[in-house]
C-alpha cells in the first residue's frame, strides 16, 4: 500500500460522504478529490436523492471541486472501485492517483486506469466494504439500477 500522510484525510473524508450518503436512502459511495492535502471538492453518490443517473460519488466531487486547469497533482479518494463513468472522467481530467477503499464489492475499472498510467492504490477498509455488502443485500435492484444491470434481461450463459 503506497498511502502518504495526507491520504488518511483524503480517505476518511470518501468515507464520511459513503456515510452521509446511507444516512439519506443513497447508494453508499463516497469520494473526495485532493491536492497537496488541501480539500478541493467532496461529493457521494447521489443518484437516488437527485434523480440524476450521472451523480456517482466521483463524479459529485469533481462537480463541487469545481473547474481547475489542470487535475495533474491530485488524488481522487472513492471508498469503491470507480465504474466506467468515473474512470472515464478520472483519464479525461488526467488525475493521475486514485486511492480506493474497496473492490470486492464491485471491481470497477482498475485495470483500466492503471492501463492509461493512472496509480492506483487499494486498502481494502472493512468499513467500506461492510458499508456496501450491507446496501447491496438490502438494496439488491437498486445496486443493479447504480451499476447498469437490467434484471428483466436473461442472463445471455443461460
Amino acid at each position: 500500500m503506497n498511502l502518504v500522510e495526507h491520504d488518511r484525510a483524503g480517505y476518511a473524508t470518501a468515507l464520511e460522504q459513503a456515510r452521509l450518503g446511507a444516512g439519506e436512502g443513497g447508494v453508499p459511495i463516497g469520494s473526495s478529490l485532493f491536492e497537496n492535502g488541501v480539500m478541493l471538492g467532496a461529493g457521494r453518490n447521489r443518484r437516488v436523492q437527485n434523480g440524476d443517473p450521472t451523480a456517482h460519488g466521483e463524479i459529485d466531487a469533481l462537480r463541487n471541486a469545481g473547474r481547475r486547469a489542470s487535475y495533474a497533482g491530485t488524488t481522487l479518494y472513492s471508498t469503491l472501485a470507480p465504474c466506467a463513468m468515473c474512470a472515464g472522467s478520472i483519464i479525461l481530467f488526467g488525475i493521475r492517483r486514485v486511492v480506493v477503499g474497496e473492490e470486492k464489492n464491485f471491481p470497477g475499472e482498475l485495470e483500466l486506469l492503471r492501463s492509461r498510467g493512472v496509480e492506483v492504490v487499494v486498502i481494502d477498509d472493512p468499513k467500506a466494504t461492510a458499508l456496501m455488502e450491507d446496501f447491496t443485500t438490502r438494496n439488491p435492484g437498486l445496486w443493479n439500477e447504480d451499476i447498469g444491470v437490467d434484471e428483466a434481461q436473461p442472463d445471455p450463459a443461460q
